[in-house]
C-alpha cells in the first residue's frame, strides 16, 4: 500500500515556518558542500551499496551448495551419502582455487572473441592496494570503478560452482571420487570460463546480442551438457535398467533432505537472480531488483504445481520429485530473463519450464540414461527454454538465443565428451561393480554416513554376486 504524500504540510510541526526553514537549510547546504563535494560522497555511498551487494548475493549463491548437497545426499542411497558431501565440499574447493588460478582471467580479462587472457592469479587492482595503505588520493580512482575488485570476482566464481554442483548430482553413485575433481577442475578452469567469455566477458555471442540475464544456458545449461556427456560415458548404475527393458525404482532414501535442499536451491536464488543486476546503487536498481525477485518465486512457484499436475499422466503416480524438481526448473527457466515488469510472463515461464521437465525426466528413462537427481531435465532442458521465452518477454532475438544455444551445447557437450573419456583411458571413470554393490562410503571413504542403520543388501547386487 502506497503513502499519498502529495497533501503533507510543509511545516510538519506546526511552526508556521516550515518552508522559509527548507529553503534556508537547502542554501546553506549549497554553500558549504559544493556539487562536486556531494557528488563524491554520493560515489562513494554507491561504491560501498555495490561491493556489499555483490558479497551478500554471492553469500546467498554460495549456500545454494549446501542445498545441491542436501539434495543429491536425500536422494542416492544411503550407502553413498557421505561421498556426497565430500564431493561438494570438494568441488566447491576446486571450483573457487581453478577460478581464481584461471578461470577469471579467461572469461573476463582482455577477452577477444572466444577467451580472455591465459594470465595466472587475479588480485585487487592496484588503486586498492594503495588504498589500504593509506594513500588518499587513490580513493577516487578505487569508487570510480563501481565497486570493489574481488567483491566481483567472489560473486562470479560462486556461479561456476553451481555449474559444477549440476554434474555431481547426475552421475553419482557410479563416479569415481579423483575422476570426478579432475573433471571438475578443468570444467571450473576452462570449459565454463571460455562459455562465459562468449557471452559476459563480451565476446562473439555477446556482440550477437544473445541474452542471459542470470545463467540459464551460461550456468545450468553448461551445467547439463557436461552432466549428460559424463552420463552417456560412465553408464548407468548396475541394475537400474533391467534386461526386459523396465526401470528399477531407487526412490530418495531421504525425502526431508530432498525437499529441504530445494528450499535451500529456492532461496539461493534470490541471490543468484538478484544480484546480476549487478548494482544497487539507486531507485531504479532497487525496483528492477525487486522485479527479479518476484519473477523468480513466481516461475519457480508454476514450475512445482504444472509439473505435480502431469505426474500422474506421466509416471502413474503424483510425483514428488517432479514437484521439487519442478521447482529448480521454474526457476532455471525464468533465470535468462527475470527483469520483464509483466509478472505474469514468469507465470507461464516457470510453469512450461516444469511440464518440459516433467516430460524430460521420462524420456531419460525411455533412452536409459541414468540421470540420479534429475540434473540434465531441471537445468539443461528447463534452460533451453528459459533461454529461448527471453524472445517472448524480454525482447530477445530468436535466431540469436537459438545460435548461443547451439553453440554452447555443441561446446560444452564435445569437451565435456572428450574430457570424460581421457579421463577413463587414464585412471577410469567407474567404479568397480563390488566399490558400487558395498556403496562408496565403505568402500572408498570407510564411514557410513548412518551408521546406526542397518543396511539392507540390495536383491539385484545379491543375485549379480551369486552368479
Amino acid at each position: 500500500m502506497k503513502r499519498d504524500l502529495s497533501n503533507r504540510p510543509d511545516d510538519i510541526h506546526g511552526t508556521g515556518v516550515g518552508k522559509p526553514l527548507v529553503v534556508v537549510a537547502a542554501a546553506a547546504l549549497a554553500v558549504l558542500c559544493p556539487t562536486s563535494a556531494l557528488a563524491a560522497a554520493d560515489a562513494a555511498t554507491d561504491f560501498v551499496l555495490n561491493t556489499f551487494s555483490f558479497l551478500i548475493w554471492g553469500v546467498l549463491v554460495m549456500w545454494m551448495c549446501a542445498g545441491f548437497t542436501m539434495l543429491e545426499a536425500g536422494s542416492v542411497r544411503t550407502k553413498n551419502a557421505s561421498v556426497i558431501c565430500l564431493k561438494n565440499i570438494g568441488l566447491y574447493s576446486i571450483a573457487g582455487l581453478a577460478f581464481y588460478f584461471i578461470g577469471y582471467n579467461l572469461m573476463y580479462t582482455d577477452v577477444g572473441q572466444f577467451a580472455g587472457t591465459l594470465k595466472l592469479m587475479y588480485g585487487s587492482s592496484a588503486d586498492e592496494i594503495a588504498l589500504l595503505a593509506e594513500q588518499a588520493d587513490a580513493e577516487a580512482a578505487v569508487v570510480k570503478a563501481g565497486y570493489s575488485t574481488m567483491s566481483d570476482w567472489f560473486f562470479q566464481m560462486v556461479f561456476v560452482a553451481t555449474t559444477a554442483s549440476i554434474v555431481s548430482g547426475a552421475i553419482a553413485e557410479r563416479v569415481k571420487l579423483w575422476t570426478f575433481f579432475a573433471f571438475t577442475l578443468l570444467l571450473t578452469g576452462v570449459i565454463y570460463p571460455i562459455v562465459g567469455a562468449w557471452t559476459w566477458g563480451g565476446g562473439w555471442l555477446s556482440e550477437m546480442g544473445f541474452q542471459d540475464f542470470a545463467g540459464s544456458t551460461i550456468v545450468h545449461s553448461t551445467g547439463g551438457w557436461a552432466a549428460l556427456a559424463g552420463i552417456y560415458v560412465i553408464g548407468a548404475r548396475l541394475h537400474k535398467f533391467r534386461p526386459d527393458g523396465t526401470v528399477k525404482p531407487t526412490p530418495p532414501s531421504n525425502v526431508v533432505a530432498v525437499t529441504l535442499g530445494v528450499f535451500i536451491l529456492w532461496m539461493g536464488w534470490f541471490g543468484f537472480n538478484g544480484g546480476s543486476q549487478l548494482a544497487v546503487a539507486g531507485a531504479s536498481d532497487a525496483v528492477a531488483m525487486s522485479i527479479v525477485l518476484v519473477n523468480t518465486t513466481l516461475g519457480g512457484a508454476a514450475g512445482v504445481i504444472v509439473a505435480i499436475a502431469v505426474s500422474r499422466p506421466l509416471f502413474g503416480r503424483v510425483d514428488l520429485l517432479a514437484g521439487l524438481n519442478g521447482a529448480i526448473a521454474g526457476l532455471v527457466a525464468v533465470t535468462a530473463g527475470p527483469d520483464f515488469v509483466d509478472h505474469y510472463w514468469a507465470v507461464l515461464i516457470g510453469g512450461v519450464g516444469g511440464l518440459v521437465c516433467a516430460a524430460a525426466m521420462r524420456l531419460m528413462e525411455t533412452l536409459k540414461l541414468d540421470d540420479v537427481v534429475g540434473a540434465v531435465p531441471a537445468h539443461l532442458v528447463a534452460g533451453i527454454w528459459g533461454t529461448l521465452a527471453v524472445c517472448i518477454a524480454a525482447g530477445g532475438d530468436f535466431l540469436v538465443q537459438l545460435t548461443g544455444i547451439v553453440a554452447i551445447g555443441a561446446f560444452v557437450f564435445v569437451t565435456s565428451f572428450v574430457v570424460w573419456k581421457a579421463l577413463d583411458l587414464l585412471i577410469g571413470v567407474r567404479v568397480s561393480a563390488r566399490v558400487e554393490g558395498l556403496g562408496q562410503d565403505v568402500a572408498e571413504l570407510g564411514i557410513e554416513a548412518y551408521p546406526e542403520f542397518m543396511l539392507m543388501p540390495d536383491e539385484d547386487d545379491m543375485r549379480a554376486a551369486g552368479q
